[in-house]
């Protein structure tokens, strides 16, 4: 998708105000720990794709209920705080970046135990005279 120099600088702030929002408007706890990770906007600002992280643990299903469940609220506090024409209808989703770097690193970590991938956080020798 092309992206268009006035959806790449409000989703930042979109992004930014989502968080905050998040952080000090929303109570439900099935979101206490969600982290707005980015934020996708149509060209024409109207449609926002919320990309969401879930901590290790987290139940992602719930952690998306309580989302939905808030997104009325988040879109109004949202309106509130950003100047815009329209208020972006929002859609959460888990961030698939996350995902993948998480499967990535199991990957990585099984082929260590197997002994196939050296341990790169031992620690190297170190001349002090290379310094």
């Amino acid at each position: 998708m092309r992206s268009f120099p006035r959806a790449r600088a409000m989703s930042e702030t979109v992004r930014e105000v989502i968080a905050r929002i998040l952080l000090e408007e929303i109570a439900d706890p099935r979101v206490e720990f969600v982290t707005v990770t980015g934020v996708e906007l149509s060209p024409d600002l109207r449609y926002a794709t919320i990309y969401v992280a879930i901590p290790e643990g987290g139940d992602a299903a719930e952690a998306l209920a309580g989302l939905k469940a808030a997104t009325g609220r988040i879109r109004a506090l949202l309106g509130e705080r950003v100047r815009a024409r329209y208020t972006a209808e929002l859609t959460f989703r888990i961030d698939p970046a996350i995902e993948e770097a998480t499967r990535i690193a199991n990957a990585i970590r099984s082929e260590r135990e197997l002994g196939r991938v050296p341990d790169d956080r031992e620690e190297v020798p170190v001349d002090d005279d290379e310094l």
